[in-house]
């Protein structure tokens, strides 16, 4: 009972260190910056017009087309660059994890034992302890942490929507592409029929005297010119579905598509206000959770002045207590620390100094995104 006051008489004793407001102060939530500036758009300038914005639709209801759906689907699945964005969130999840833990005690087993002889005689020794350490949160150090985990695991999750939203564009920009170079090709094999028809009419002009071997050159020229193109484009049309292969992470291969006659978009798209897409853009969220993390790391920096408070417990058995005893008794003890930093105010204030120069920062580019 007496041990149990003591430790109860330690925390009070730390937490009197600090006044109520500064507690409040380390413990205080970051607010987030994702807000529209009232003069976005300059000074006396009002901000009219429907809010429902594009944005707001999913790529499924502005890319209807079947087959475009089908390679966006693939490329979301197997893109390398997906991929490792959601590593990137496995690995944010694991230190969230790992964050969370320290608000609980950690727990260490750790038996030992040992013989030794002097003489005829031989004494044996072993220790089976159970170590129990609880480091007490009173100046929001680990909480900070855990807090900050949660900012990276938040840009880890805003990096990744960067990503697909950039590998949904690229891969309907390079459909469309397609779309496109398949209707130039269809005109070119038009073209071509067209110009052979002429050449040959005006090769039977000069072979009848009606025509002069200029104009047949000229004819053939032309006629010339538009197999180039059609080579051209051909070689064009390979090189865009490398490129989506390239997307989908495939070998290369023929890219099924529909006709450029059958692709349609919604009729109805409202951009809404230009300023409240800013709120929809992953590098501004990106940017906000920054600013998060910077955040905490100097209210984590602002804890280090203060003192950190850990219980110690140990239970188990052992026959080493100054004699030969078998079987062994039980071992119990508390402990509680109180550790105050003295002599290593002047890496605080560095450490402090660095990370609130690292949050202004943040807000810098913040501002700039």
């Amino acid at each position: 009972m007496k041990k149990s006051y003591n430790i109860i008489i330690l925390c009070i004793a730390a937490l009197s260190l600090a006044g109520c407001d500064t507690l409040k102060s380390l413990h205080s939530e970051y607010k987030s910056q994702a807000t529209v500036p009232a003069d976005v758009f300059g000074e006396n300038v009002t901000m009219t017009g429907d809010s429902t914005s594009i944005a707001e639709l999913s790529w499924r209801e502005f890319f209807t087309d079947p087959l475009l759906q089908r390679l966006i689907d693939t490329a979301l699945t197997r893109n390398t660059d997906i991929n490792s964005a959601r590593i990137a969130i496995q690995q944010s999840e694991a230190s969230l994890a790992a964050a969370k833990q320290g608000f609980f005690p950690s727990v260490v087993f750790s038996p030992s034992g040992s013989i030794s002889s002097f003489g005829s005689e031989t004494a044996k020794t072993y220790n089976v302890p159970l170590q129990v350490n609880w480091d007490i949160d009173a100046f929001g150090s680990i909480k900070s942490n855990k807090r900050k985990s949660e900012a990276l695991l938040m840009q880890a999750k805003t990096a990744e929507q960067a990503v697909k939203a950039s590998i949904i564009s690229a891969v309907a920009q390079q459909y469309c592409t397609l779309l496109l170079l398949d209707q130039q090709q269809e005109i070119l094999m038009a073209t071509d029929s067209l110009w052979k028809i002429s050449l040959d009419t005006q090769k039977t002009l000069w072979e009848n005297g009606k025509s002069y071997s200029t104009a047949v050159n000229q004819m053939e020229s032309s006629y010339l010119n538009v197999k180039t193109s059609i080579v051209d484009n051909r070689r064009n049309i390979r090189e865009v579905e490398n490129a989506i292969c390239s997307l989908l992470a495939i070998t290369p291969r023929h890219i099924e598509r529909s006709h450029l006659g059958s692709y349609s978009l919604p009729k109805a798209l409202e951009t809404g206000v230009p300023a409240m897409l800013l709120q929809y853009r992953p590098d501004v969220k990106m940017a906000d959770y920054a600013m998060a993390e910077a955040f905490y790391n100097t209210q984590a920096a602002r804890a280090a002045f203060y003192p950190s408070i850990s219980l110690q417990g140990l239970a188990g058995w052992t026959n080493n207590a100054g004699a030969i005893v078998n079987p062994g008794k039980i071992l119990l003890n508390a402990v509680a620390s109180l550790t105050q930093p003295v002599y290593a105010q002047w890496k605080l204030k560095a450490k402090l100094k660095i990370n609130q120069l690292e949050q202004e920062k943040m807000m810098n580019q913040y501002v700039q995104t």
